[in-house]
């Protein structure tokens, strides 16, 4: 092959390369960019705003807190109408601003202390395994005494019944609290009309409404989001939280 033939084929060769290395030279700096996609915020989109028109719930917290009795109260009042509404402003409430720490071991945040809680229309009183902190807790028990001026309705679950009976606010009133702490409730509070906890889960009496608490506390919840919107709406809250499921489930 003559010099000048050899020459073109390297040309020819060269060319060819180059081409292909330009096919392939894909990255991710040069792929385009779909300017209109924007970031998902897994945060905002969540958030409830506080509206001062709306009834709001509180849900008391201090540490060694059963925690399903925060989350049922939540899980019921938290859902909105069938239209997707807010029907209420749903707040936790501690003694300082300090993560609580659940029997369960989670932490979680309150949004409010005893010094800032807004009005409330409704107070839960949640329970712990061992209530001797609490209801020797002067801060806890007096929050309860004041909030209970302004609420419609006093709520508590399992041995929170401790707690509604060293503040007296519901002396004279049916309770019912843990299955097996009736009699020493009872004992503790000889005012109350504690009811027989072997045969009754939940008791409303008045402003007070009162459950044997952990699970039991949804029944508390269901209750009273009825009382202030409308059966329609536990019925919605119902299948929104699959209770039929739990209801018929069979193994």
């Amino acid at each position: 092959m003559s010099a000048r033939g050899i020459i073109l084929v390297l040309m020819v060769a060269t060319l060819l390369f180059s081409c292909n290395n330009e096919k392939t030279k894909t990255t991710p700096e040069t792929t385009p960019v779909n300017k209109t996609e924007k970031a998902t915020d897994t945060l905002t989109k969540h958030l409830k705003p506080f509206k001062a028109e709306l009834p709001t719930i509180g849900l008391l917290m201090y540490n060694g807190v059963l925690q399903s009795e925060v989350i049922a109260t939540s899980d019921v009042f938290a859902k909105p109408s069938e239209t997707g509404e807010q029907l209420f402003n749903v707040i936790s409430i501690a003694e300082t601003k300090q993560p609580i720490t659940t029997e369960e071991g989670m932490h979680f945040v309150p949004d409010y202390t005893f010094d800032n809680c807004p009005k409330l229309d409704a107070l839960f009183v949640p329970s712990a395994y061992d209530m001797y902190a609490q209801v020797h807790n002067k801060k806890i028990v007096d929050f309860i005494k004041e909030k209970n001026k302004e609420t419609k309705y006093t709520v508590s679950n399992c041995a929170g019944a401790q707690l509604i009976g060293r503040s007296g606010i519901a002396d004279g009133h049916k309770i019912v609290t843990w299955i097996g702490g009736g009699e020493q409730l009872q004992k503790d509070y000889p005012k109350l009309k504690v009811q027989n906890d072997s045969l009754v889960t939940f008791v409303e009496d008045g402003k007070f409404l009162s459950s044997n608490g952990n699970l039991a506390s949804y029944i508390s919840a269901l209750t009273l989001v009825e009382k202030m919107t409308s059966p329609e709406h536990r019925k919605f809250v119902e299948s929104y939280l699959y209770l039929d499921r739990l209801q018929n489930w069979k193994k």
